[in-house]
């Protein structure tokens, strides 16, 4: 929603249909003009790359991969899969926003398969912001999980 106030085109994936549907509602009564594609993501980003498409911007904000530990492992390639495809089809100067709401994917893990990711594709990132959640999703001492959310904000290049 915010993309498509500042952004000449958004497009917007999902898998689940009454998503996009509530979306697309949000949507008209905020004026916003919004592509909605229902998806997999994995198979939409494969195939858009392998196309030679090409973005100025790209924001990848998946559903927790990990659940839990055991997990982690497809979780990784799954980020990793995703980011890389992402990097592939940003243009020069592009901006790469992704995020991880995997508590069990640590912040330096994330980070790490963003770094393979860039290096597979022969692309530099570099950060502009680290984030983590809103405000109204208080980060509590007592209750590490709490931490869950990771974003890096950064541009890339070739």
């Amino acid at each position: 929603m915010h993309l498509a106030e500042h952004c000449s085109k958004v497009t917007a994936v999902d898998s689940s249909r009454p998503a996009l549907e509530v979306a697309d509602r949000n949507a008209a009564l905020n004026e916003r003009e919004i592509e909605w594609i229902e998806a997999n993501a994995f198979d939409l980003l494969r195939d858009y790359a392998s196309a030679g498409r090409q973005y100025d911007a790209i924001v990848l904000d998946p559903p927790a991969f990990a659940k839990s530990r055991r997990n982690l492992d497809t979780a990784m390639r799954g980020y990793k899969e995703l980011n890389l495809r992402a990097l592939k089809m940003l243009r020069p100067g592009g901006i790469l926003i992704t995020c991880s709401c995997s508590y069990h994917v640590s912040p330096a893990e994330f980070l790490g398969v963003l770094s393979e990711a860039s290096r597979d594709v022969h692309r530099n990132l570099r950060i502009l912001e680290n984030r983590t959640q809103a405000k109204d999703h208080p980060i509590l001492l007592a209750v590490p999980e709490t931490a869950y959310l990771k974003c890096v904000i950064a541009s890339v290049n070739y």
